[in-house]
């Protein structure tokens, strides 16, 4: 295997295994659904397409299930965990044709290995962390099967009490590995003597090849409501408060009913949170300051007006519920930015300023227009969009302009939860299809320059740890063909 293809490999390992290492975002405090689709998270952990998942496979034979297939450090490993997670693959829709059962037993054993070494090393994970995030869970999966009843039967579960143990189980491996994981490559740095090394030791014929990308800015224009409009949503906030304090209603049931906020709503408005969460700063500011039990006074921040609920305080971490509610906006005031931009639109095509000086002096977005409305990649920050890989909604909007166009203003809904708005995109810059080119593509010969080296790391630790930790593989399995010396021959 090239060593491009390597890097590609791990990529794909790393964004099926969890989050370890991408960067937190606001668009995490907004969806956890990726971790809670199925409460055997074991699934796509064990999904991840690892060196020993891709050997070619016999056929998963009929084996006991309650036999001891290995045992990694304090960890052991039944047959039927190997079953359990083939099964967890199909009912998800993954395909299995070539997994193998060699394949899954090898990373049901890396990910043993990282979680014991992970409590060598003290890198451990709380009680009340864990019990956090299968609450969270649990949740989600009442609210897709509609009771906790059925969730019961659908895993059969004789109560909710065995159903959280085997959450916690799985979520604490889970977290322990990811932290052993993280801290194996959160310090690893590449320099640009590294980078230029690595793409002159690719064959010519070997480089990866960039598929067409476009870069796209905007300039938005949001509405902005009547005092009497904040004043409605201040005194429905207030009330909700009062009757959470005085009454001892539920802020759990009030959030489901009256937030705005699509990330939590479903979740009694929901969120566990520490400082460096990437959640708008007042909103970070508000909640640390509160004690546990005590609701905040409504706040105002990008996406609305809020109120804070705080749940729990453990250590640096808090457990808070929120509800957030937005000013209604007249079709009068969305009829003047739509306006507005049409004023702007027609002086950039006549010369008076650039589309960039436009998005500065106007745009009322913060986050794009001290860079000339430039949008960037959510996935890495560069400010390329692959074709086959942006947003549907976004290339939708701008597959059809030309060169220099610029699209009439757009109505959207901020995702995000900051009501209605307006805005116009120009596409700024278009590449075609090709192969990498050291400077014009270093930012992603870089990523991948560091993710091998990423790679190697991992490969190192492993080798090491393999040698240092004890490891018993079944006689069964033992004629498996590891990628890594699980057998230690």
């Amino acid at each position: 295997m090239s060593k491009v293809n390597k890097c590609i490999a791990f990529i794909g390992c790393l964004l099926i295994t969890g989050s370890t290492f991408a960067q937190e975002t606001e668009t995490e405090i907004k969806d956890t659904a990726g971790q809670e689709e199925a409460i055997d998270s074991v699934m796509e952990a064990e999904a991840s397409v690892s060196a020993d998942s891709v050997k070619p496979a016999s056929n998963f034979k009929k084996i006991k299930l309650d036999g001891i297939s290995a045992v990694v450090g304090d960890y052991v490993i039944l047959e039927s965990d190997i079953e359990k997670t083939l099964i967890d693959l199909k009912s998800q829709g993954v395909s299995t044709a070539d997994v193998t059962r060699c394949g899954l037993l090898g990373k049901l054993m890396e990910d043993r290995l990282y979680a014991h070494q992970a409590v060598q090393d003290s890198l451990l994970v709380s009680d009340d962390e864990i019990a956090a995030t299968t609450d969270r869970q649990i949740q989600s999966f009442v609210q897709q099967t509609g009771s906790m009843e059925k969730l019961l039967k659908f895993y059969k579960k004789e109560d909710e009490a065995s159903l959280r143990e085997d959450i916690n189980k799985i979520n604490k491996l889970r977290m322990l590995s990811e932290k052993m994981q993280s801290s194996i490559v959160e310090k690893i740095e590449i320099t640009p003597e590294e980078v230029r090394q690595f793409f002159n030791k690719i064959p010519e014929d070997e480089r990866p090849v960039f598929g067409a990308e476009m870069e796209i800015a905007q300039i938005v224009k949001s509405p902005k409501p009547t005092e009497k409009e904040v004043q409605e949503v201040l005194d429905k906030l207030n009330k909700i408060k009062s009757d959470v304090e005085d009454n001892d209603a539920s802020f759990s049931v009030k959030a489901i009913l009256y937030s705005q906020d699509p990330g939590s709503k479903s979740k009694g408005g929901f969120y566990s949170i520490t400082k460096d969460t990437g959640f708008d700063k007042t909103f970070k500011d508000v909640a640390f300051s509160l004690a546990e039990g005590e609701v905040s006074e409504p706040f105002e921040t990008q996406f609305g007006y809020h109120i804070i609920f705080i749940e729990k305080i453990r250590g640096q971490e808090l457990d808070l519920r929120h509800i957030l509610i937005q000013p209604k906006i007249s079709q009068t005031a969305l009829d003047e930015v739509k306006k507005e931009l049409d004023t702007i639109r027609k002086h950039i095509m006549e010369g008076k300023y650039s589309f960039a000086d436009a998005a500065r002096n106007f745009s009322d977005e913060k986050e794009t227009k001290f860079d000339g409305g430039l949008l960037r990649n959510p996935t890495n920050f560069d400010s390329r969009f692959e074709l086959t890989k942006m947003d549907p909604a976004l290339y939708n909007q701008v597959r059809s302009l030309k060169d220099d166009e610029i699209s009439y203003p757009l109505l959207e809904e901020d995702p995000r939860g900051g009501g209605p708005k307006y805005k116009i995109l120009k596409v700024t810059n278009r590449y075609d299809e090709h192969e990498a080119d050291f400077s014009k593509d270093y930012i992603k010969i870089q990523q991948l320059a560091k993710t091998e080296k990423q790679y190697k790391a991992i490969k190192k630790w492993m080798d090491e740890h393999i040698e240092d930790t004890y490891i018993s593989v079944n006689e069964d399995n033992r004629d498996c063909e590891f990628a890594n010396n699980w057998v230690k021959e």
